[in-house]
């Protein structure tokens, strides 16, 4: 994957996408509604991961197949797009406004997010400071946070790998489409470090592997985590390495990986897609080796805005098991 002669101009292939037919959208509305009757307790209840367990089981072959192929290996893009999952918009209630909204009562959206994290990823996941903890959670404008560098914002999300500075961040983020927003402007921006590692000047790739980098928690966060200790950007193998790296919270503590982290974000923008979401679209992240953001757009705050489910999944729950009590699915700290 690595290449001697560095270029921002190389190709770049798209995200693969699978299509719903109408008769499996149909199957998978039918195993989410067995979860939202199974899920008394809410969404959070642990009574409702186990039916999400469950009801993986009864999704299409071809959606199965898909996001555990996708696990397995997430591509040169690390991220895939599903269309035509259940979601009814003109159902749907006013998009909210609340900061730090999220979804505690079960809906078919929600139990598709929950199935596909518990029976296809490994484990859904949420952290107690961010959104109360919430296993699936709103991603929508919030009046007065247009600035915000956050999910709650309106105007360019720089690229990030989700909860960055986190021990164990996610290892997928999920993002479903609710509603899109009034002018079809919102994108979700990609970028993988393995598209842009053949970007990278030889230099660059041995600055981003030194523990030179610090990186702070989101604004979502609060006040709950402080900025991690010194650190590398890129770990594991040299030739597909994992990426951590938060570009409007990483800051690079020598001269060298001041500049190798500004190659690094033109070489990721350079490697980006743009998806624009349409209800029913899920995209799934490999938070390990994938950033995202988001391009700008312009909320009406009409009750018909932007409205995305988010959802994090682990890989390996039990690696984790030091920060959930309980041995749930919230990690405290």
């Amino acid at each position: 994957m690595t290449s001697l002669s560095p270029s921002l101009s190389l190709p770049v292939a798209a995200p693969p996408a699978l299509a719903l037919s109408e008769a499996e959208t149909a199957v998978v509305r039918r195993a989410a509604e067995r979860v939202c009757r199974a899920a008394g307790g809410g969404l959070d209840a642990p009574d409702t991961a186990a039916a999400a367990r469950e009801g993986w089981e009864e999704l299409p072959a071809r959606l199965r197949a898909a996001v555990r192929a996708f696990r397995r290996d997430s591509g040169d893009c690390g991220v895939t797009l599903v269309t035509g999952l259940p979601v009814d918009e003109a159902l749907l209630p006013p998009t909210p406004t609340a900061d730090g909204s999220v979804r505690r009562e079960p809906t078919v959206p929600a139990a598709t997010l929950l199935m596909t994290a518990a029976g296809g990823l490994g484990d859904p996941a949420a952290y107690a400071p961010e959104k109360s903890g919430a296993l699936v959670q709103d991603v929508v404008p919030v009046p007065g946070k247009e600035d915000f560098e956050g999910n709650a914002g309106s105007t360019l999300l720089s690229f990030h790998i989700e909860n960055a500075f986190h021990v164990h961040r996610p290892d997928f983020v999920m993002l479903l489409c609710l509603r899109a927003d009034h002018d079809g402007a919102a994108g979700l921006r990609t970028g993988s470090i393995r598209q842009a590692l053949p970007r990278l000047s030889e230099p660059t790739r041995e600055a981003l592997f030194r523990p030179e980098f610090s990186t702070q928690p989101p604004p979502s966060f609060g006040t709950a985590a402080g900025t991690t200790p010194p650190r590398p950007v890129l770990t594991g193998d040299p030739r597909d390495p994992d990426l951590r790296v938060d570009f409007s919270a990483t800051t690079a503590l020598t001269p060298e990986a001041r500049r190798a982290l500004v190659e690094l974000e033109a070489a990721v923008d350079a490697a980006s897609h743009t998806v624009r979401l349409t209800p029913g679209d899920l995209a799934i992240v490999d938070n390990r080796v994938t950033t995202h953001g988001r391009t700008a757009f312009r909320p009406r705050y009409d009750g018909g805005d932007r409205w995305l489910l988010r959802t994090f999944a682990l890989a390996d729950l039990r690696r984790s098991r030091g920060h959930r009590p309980g041995d749930g699915h919230v990690l405290s700290h």
